[in-house]
């Protein structure tokens, strides 16, 4: 029977040690640790901010509106998602109860710079040849910095907190579900879209 490649082992090591984590207060008001899924030595990882209410329930990262938002622009990429590795920089959802509802809060950087130790290990581990920053939080996270995403776009990156790891910045597809109209849909759904297929160009060998 064959064993499992070492770093996919420790892959799920990894991700068993991140199950307990306490290291920062949002896994108070969450279900359960996240952490991300896929295989190792992709072209393509995708890092988004945190897990939502659906992922924090499920226990898989991207399975909500959003996750599904992306499936589809993956799809239209020419992009399989069972051969890319899906996470986020924050492995708990961060919410607020009201009532019966949680209600998503942006992760502090205090929060997200606690939380990089485990995304840290996972991206040496996974070895992407690229990756893509979804949304703000995961594009300054990795950069080391604050970025405007529309100065980023468009173009090949090194992130300077993350090894000078190849990548591109997009929208979290979450954006794009928040547009005010279908028009401004269409649009944000065509520039993921557009992102995502420049990653697939610049990752391909």
């Amino acid at each position: 029977m064959p064993t499992a490649k070492p770093s996919a082992a420790k892959l799920n090591r990894l991700a068993r040690e991140a199950k307990d984590c306490t290291r920062c207060p949002l896994y108070k008001n969450a279900t359960q640790t996240v952490f991300g899924e896929g295989p190792v030595g992709v072209q393509l990882m995708l890092i988004g901010e945190q897990p939502g209410d659906q992922e924090d329930l499920a226990g898989r990262p991207f399975v909500g509106p959003a996750g599904k938002m992306l499936d589809r622009a993956l799809a239209e990429a020419g992009v399989d998602r069972t051969k890319v590795y899906v996470t986020n920089i924050v492995k708990h959802f961060n919410n607020e109860p009201r009532g019966k509802r949680r209600l998503h809060k942006k992760p502090n950087r205090s929060e997200v710079e606690v939380c990089k130790v485990w995304f840290d290990q996972e991206l040496a581990l996974v070895r992407p040849l690229l990756v893509v920053a979804m949304g703000v939080t995961a594009a300054s996270a990795l950069a080391g910095k604050t970025v405007t995403l529309s100065r980023l776009r468009g173009q090949v990156i090194a992130f300077a907190n993350a090894g000078n790891q190849q990548g591109v910045v997009t929208i979290h597809p979450s954006s794009i579900l928040r547009a005010p109209d279908e028009a401004g849909r269409r649009t944000a759904y065509a520039g993921l879209v557009k992102d995502l297929k420049l990653a697939v160009k610049a990752a391909t060998p």
